[in-house]
Parts: C-alpha cells; sequence; structure tokens
C-alpha cells in the first residue's frame, strides 16, 4: 500500500511512497512524456530557425571596454551575435537581481558560444562607469555594454519610451501588459551576412526560463521551484554576493 510524505512547506500532500516495481512503471509512463517534450522541443526550435529575418537599418554605437563599437563590430568576425537585455538603468545602485540570476551563467556559456560562431554580449542602458563597478563586484567577465544615449533599448522592447511613465499597460513582449519598471530584460538575436546585420528573434519574460540552469536543475527536485508562497516567484534571489542578507528585494527597486 502506497503511504504519502507531506512536503513541510505545504499542507497538499505531494508523494507517495510505493514499491520499486511501482516506482519504475510510473518512471517509464513520466519517460514517454520527456520524450514527447523533447521533440517538441526540437520542433519548436526548427520553427525558430525558419522566422524571416528583419533588415537593421538603424546605426546603434555601443560604449564598452573598446570604446565606441556598431552593433556589427559586436560581432567579433563571427556571423550570430546574443544579446542579452540586462534590467539595469542609469543612476542604479546595480543591476537586477533577476538577471544577475541569469548572468551567473554567461561566462561558462560564452566559451562554448564562440565554437559555434556566436558572439554572446550583455547590453544595458547603464553607463559605461556603472556597469563596470557592478560586473566588477560580481566578479563577471562576459562582455558587457552601454546602450546609453541610443535607442537600441527603445526599439528593443526593454526600456520605457518617453510617455510611458505611469501607464498601467506597457508595450512589451509584443503585447500590452502590466510591468512596474522602466528596464525589461530580454533578449536578441541577430546575424550578419555581406556586410549587413539582421534581426532574427526575440524573447522576453518567460521566455527567457529556458537561460537558467539553477531553475532547470530546481524542475527536477521534489519541492521544485517553490515559489507558490512568494508574493512573485523570483522573490528569493539575491546577486550572489548578498544570499546572507534577510531583507527582500524587488528586481525593480536598485534604482
Amino acid at each position: 500500500m502506497a503511504t504519502a510524505i507531506q512536503n513541510p512547506t505545504t499542507t497538499q500532500t505531494t508523494a507517495k511512497i510505493v514499491s520499486p516495481s511501482a516506482w519504475l512503471a510510473a518512471r517509464k509512463e513520466f519517460l514517454k512524456k520527456e520524450r514527447e517534450f523533447t521533440h517538441q522541443r526540437d520542433e519548436l526550435s526548427r520553427l525558430r530557425r525558419e522566422l524571416p529575418w528583419e533588415r537593421v537599418e538603424k546605426q546603434y554605437v555601443f560604449e564598452g571596454s573598446n570604446g565606441k563599437e556598431s552593433l556589427a563590430d559586436l560581432f567579433a568576425g563571427r556571423s550570430q551575435l546574443i544579446a542579452y537585455h540586462f534590467m539595469f538603468g542609469p543612476g542604479w545602485k546595480e543591476g537586477c537581481p533577476s538577471c544577475s540570476f541569469l548572468a551567473d551563467s554567461f561566462d561558462a556559456a560564452r566559451v562554448h558560444l564562440a565554437q559555434r560562431d556566436v558572439t554572446f554580449v550583455a547590453i544595458s542602458r547603464a553607463t559605461l562607469p556603472e556597469i563596470d563597478a557592478f560586473q566588477k563586484r560580481m566578479g563577471w567577465r562576459f562582455k558587457w555594454l552601454s546602450s546609453n544615449g541610443t535607442d537600441f533599448n527603445y526599439d528593443y522592447q526593454v526600456s520605457a519610451p518617453q510617455g510611458e511613465a505611469g501607464k498601467k499597460q506597457v508595450y512589451y513582449n509584443y503585447e500590452m501588459t502590466e510591468f512596474p519598471s522602466e528596464e525589461r530584460p530580454g533578449l536578441s538575436v541577430f546575424a550578419k551576412r555581406g556586410g549587413e546585420v539582421f534581426h532574427t528573434y526575440s524573447s522576453y519574460a518567460r521566455g527567457l526560463d529556458i537561460l537558467l540552469p539553477t531553475y532547470n536543475f530546481l524542475d527536477m527536485t521534489p519541492k521544485g521551484r517553490n515559489e507558490d508562497s512568494l508574493p512573485w516567484p523570483m522573490a528569493w534571489v539575491r546577486h550572489h554576493d548578498r544570499y546572507e542578507e534577510s531583507k527582500t528585494e524587488s528586481c525593480c527597486s536598485h534604482k
């Protein structure tokens, strides 16, 4: 007979204790669903690669450790570019903890991406001195540029344009929605062909989940992300040098 184990953080029964043969049968049945999902994900990735491209007509110039660089310069000799839109506005004391949660994995990924003809950069509207100071504190090495003074963040939906302040509904993730900060997370992909730059893809909001290895690990545990009782899903996330602090911080409270 199966017995139940209670999750100590909830009143809901979350697991049954069964015999090894029953466990194996349940696991193999669930494996069918996992394989189905894997094939669906492969198909979704194929369809993503077939999306049309748009030519980038505007000339964007960023400020980084190498001085002024255009969007075309950022490819660094490769034909594909991934730009992570890091939530860090001018005048903020530090970057968003949730974006920092993602950024903790960037250095490991960028080395391997470079072997597949992909250059990775992060871009924020904060000034370069603000970026440099925060990056040094966090110990990151990935290339991080300032788009301050350009239209780049506005054109790619990751900074609130003038006139949007105070509005309940804003345009983000291709629709009108609520978002509490003037800076917003996202990722954009570009391709370079024959000297021209093309925008091939952008993703926002929950579309960025796949970039979070910690979440992928947690999703395999009995408690999962265990965020249902929190005021917002990432309320537990801190900058990696601040997990000893008890104060809950919003990802949008660092202005």
